[in-house]
């Protein structure tokens, strides 16, 4: 069964062989750990990363935003700064943190730019086609943080929370500017024969969303239920992920026509998972990396990657898995991880 199989039947619930796993290295590890282990760990995984040759590995590719020490100006001219490099930092300047600059605000081209800086969608559309031909999957999506959280960078988390709370009319005007950049990508992806739509936005905190429930009802929904139709209507899976503890959002996300819906385990709780998510769309776990695999043991990370596996997954498929390597762990629990990772993958075949 070739990965894109794989991956379309997990989501369809159409009995995969087995449970799709995703593991993503930061490049910040090869900064913190020898790189002769990490050459070892991935030679050593070869289901997680069929792709790695040390021979002709050139090194982690760094976009110009997770720099560290160089600002960086994205497309809407928020200004992003990281303190090392690999991590996406944080933005120190909001082009509309004071409302008046509204006035002269002009955003990004969609036709230009992706939200990061420019880009050209013709090579985009000559790589998906690429991708067809070669029988992979053929993917797009719109940039992390399209909606919600692009408001809070033009215009902060604070002044975006309380223009909700006073139903503020220039709230209106700039959701409205960067729903339709976002709808100009999608429709770009759908019209070039994308079978799978990304929609990545971090809506949670380490306990709680970071907008009420209400408030993602009445300003946020709306768009994602417009910016996720047309994937849908073309019979695209829709992929989102979020970060943080959104369980009081889960229901009205899944009213927008999520088919995957990536997840964190521990934040939002396995079990509550099982009784309120599962079944319902296909979940992509996101495995902790906050504790267990920083702090626990080696047998304490694979009993808790074989319970995620045994409540959540079934022989009909719904369940994929998502890792996260960042610094901080000790090696000897990232093998743990990756072990049980490729040990119960095929858990229910």
């Amino acid at each position: 069964m070739t990965n894109r199989d794989l991956l379309l039947r997990t989501a369809r619930f159409d009995k995969p062989e087995r449970i799709p796993v995703r593991v993503s290295l930061s490049p910040t590890c090869w900064s913190h750990y020898p790189r002769e282990r990490l050459f070892e760990l991935l030679e050593a995984h070869s289901l997680l990363f069929p792709w790695f040759d040390r021979e002709r590995w050139r090194g982690p590719r760094i976009p110009p935003w997770r720099r560290a020490g160089l600002p960086y100006l994205d497309s809407w001219g928020c200004e992003w700064v990281t303190p090392e490099d690999g991590i996406t930092g944080a933005v120190t300047r909001h082009p509309l943190a004071d409302w008046a600059a509204l006035e002269t605000f002009r955003p990004p081209n969609p036709e230009l730019h992706d939200g990061w800086g420019r880009t050209d969608w013709a090579a985009r559309e000559a790589g998906l086609r690429r991708a067809a031909d070669a029988g992979a999957l053929v993917q797009g999506s719109l940039r992390h943080g399209h909606s919600f959280l692009t408001l809070t960078y033009l215009c902060g988390y604070e002044n975006a929370l309380y223009a909700m709370a006073d139903d503020d009319p220039r709230l209106h005007q700039v959701l409205d500017v960067i729903g339709r950049f976002n709808a100009y990508a999608v429709d770009r992806y759908v019209d070039s024969g994308v079978e799978w739509m990304g929609y990545p936005e971090d809506l949670g905190m380490q306990v709680g969303p970071m907008l009420s429930p209400e408030q993602f009802r009445t300003f946020i929904k709306p768009i994602y239920e417009r910016l996720m139709a047309p994937a849908r209507d073309a019979g695209c899976v829709v992929h989102m992920h979020s970060d943080g503890d959104i369980r009081d959002l889960l229901d009205d996300l899944l009213d927008c026509g999520v088919d995957v819906l990536n997840v964190q385990d521990l934040v939002n709780g396995v079990e509550l998972l099982e009784q309120r998510v599962k079944g319902r769309v296909c979940i992509d776990v996101d495995i902790d990396r906050q504790r267990i695999t920083q702090f626990g043991t080696p047998r304490e990370i694979d009993l808790h990657i074989r319970n995620v596996v045994s409540r959540l997954g079934g022989r009909d498929g719904g369940l994929m898995l998502t890792h996260g390597i960042y610094p901080g762990a000790p090696l000897e629990n990232l093998r743990a991880v990756l072990d049980a990772l490729e040990r119960y993958a095929t858990y229910w075949s």
